[in-house]
């Protein structure tokens, strides 16, 4: 495992830390204030990122992407993490499930997407179906060669924006171990689908202007062509997406710890209290100790479970490591940054005690802490029968 950015990469990575600098950071006070991205603003980002080659750069050359490894993309993705979450979402990185269209689903889907035409967002959870994916409500009855859909999915990330749905709904039943399991099926369901609603959810402390949405199926007619993949594997592309996403959480959080840390050493180096800097005091001067080991941890935890990805290497287990330890590391390194600036970090003058509410999210979207720990210590005890 060799981690020494290679001429590309690091082109890539001061690339895209300029455009979030010089391109979101000027925007993410008023989007703070206000919750709101502006959808001419929402367009000129996703135009720029177009126009420096990066829109899509997480699908394979073949349909239009970059075609960026694991490890590259999460180099982004990592930079990314240092900016809003609700204006880096047009920073488009269209959903990995979209590379098992079919080839009239290409044309309507897969390839506007990469062109940034069109915004993908996806959907599973449901108000009684979180980390218990397969116990979600949402159910698809056949009829004919249609499905008729009922059912709500809630905390639909950047629903908001977009122009069709990857969503994930029952379609049958089957018996297991641990009793009755749905059978799923992914949909791409168009927004204005007769019976499809996309409403605004609810309220959140964490990432102001990155919008949950809430999703109801009434009585929603879909033909069999809307089917992702096949009928009840829904569940094998979900494995696959999780996958991404949870390398995707690891590295926002690790970018967004890093810049957390940018504000906390030069201010533990000047702020002078009793006639000497606080950084020469052991009280603040081992928490920057504890922050930067844990932050590199986190770092080289995810870059790993990439390089796993990038090698065709089981990483399940070091996926989960990395969104588990990173997620939990963001939350440790932003409540220390605070205590180092006292009170101060928790005004609206600075944007820690935005950083500190952001990050307590991470360690439930996308699985869990708990499913996390649930996954690693599956892994370690499988082997042994137990």
């Amino acid at each position: 495992m060799d981690f020494a950015l290679t001429e590309e990469q690091q082109m890539i990575v001061d690339t895209v830390r300029g455009f979030v600098e010089t391109e979101i950071y000027p925007h993410e006070n008023e989007v703070e204030r206000t919750d709101i991205v502006p959808k001419e603003l929402g367009q000129e980002i996703a135009q720029k990122c177009k126009d420096l080659g990066f829109f899509a750069c997480n699908m394979p050359e073949e349909v239009g992407g970059a075609g960026l490894d694991h490890q590259t993309f999460t180099l982004v993705e990592r930079e990314l993490g240092r900016g809003s979450m609700g204006l880096t979402v047009f920073f488009g990185r269209p959903s990995g499930i979209l590379m098992a269209c079919n080839e009239e689903q290409r044309e309507k889907y897969l390839i506007p997407a990469v062109k940034g035409e069109k915004f993908d967002a996806l959907a599973m959870t449901e108000p009684d179906a979180g980390s218990d994916v397969r116990g979600m409500k949402c159910f698809a009855k056949p009829d004919g060669d249609d499905w008729i859909v009922n059912g709500t999915k809630h905390f639909i990330s950047h629903a908001n924006i977009a122009d069709f749905v990857i969503v994930f709904i029952a379609t049958g039943e089957e018996e297991t171990p641990r009793g009755p399991k749905k059978k799923i099926t992914c949909f791409l369901v168009d927004r204005g689908t007769p019976g499809f609603e996309i409403r605004n959810g609810y309220d959140s402390v964490s990432h102001r202007g990155y919008k949950n949405c809430i999703l109801s199926f009434d009585d929603c007619r879909l033909p069999s062509s809307a089917i992702l993949g096949e009928v009840h594997k829904g569940f094998d592309i979900a494995n696959d997406w999780l996958y991404a996403t949870r390398i995707t959480v690891a590295a926002t959080c690790v970018g967004r710890a890093r810049r957390v840390f940018d504000y906390a050493l030069p201010y533990a180096a000047e702020r002078k209290q009793f006639g000497k800097p606080i950084g020469a005091n052991q009280g603040v001067s081992f928490k920057l100790a504890d922050m930067i080991t844990e932050i590199d941890a986190a770092d080289y935890l995810t870059l790993a479970a990439a390089w796993r990805l990038d090698q065709k290497l089981p990483a399940n287990r070091e996926i989960a490591s990395a969104k588990l330890y990173a997620s939990e590391m963001l939350s440790r390194v932003t409540d220390e940054a605070i205590q180092i600036y006292g009170g101060m970090g928790l005004m609206d003058d600075l944007p820690l005690a935005r950083f500190w509410r952001d990050a307590r999210v991470e360690r439930i979207w996308d699985g869990t802490s708990e499913i996390q720990r649930h996954i690693i210590s599956r892994d370690l005890l499988r082997p042994l029968g137990a």
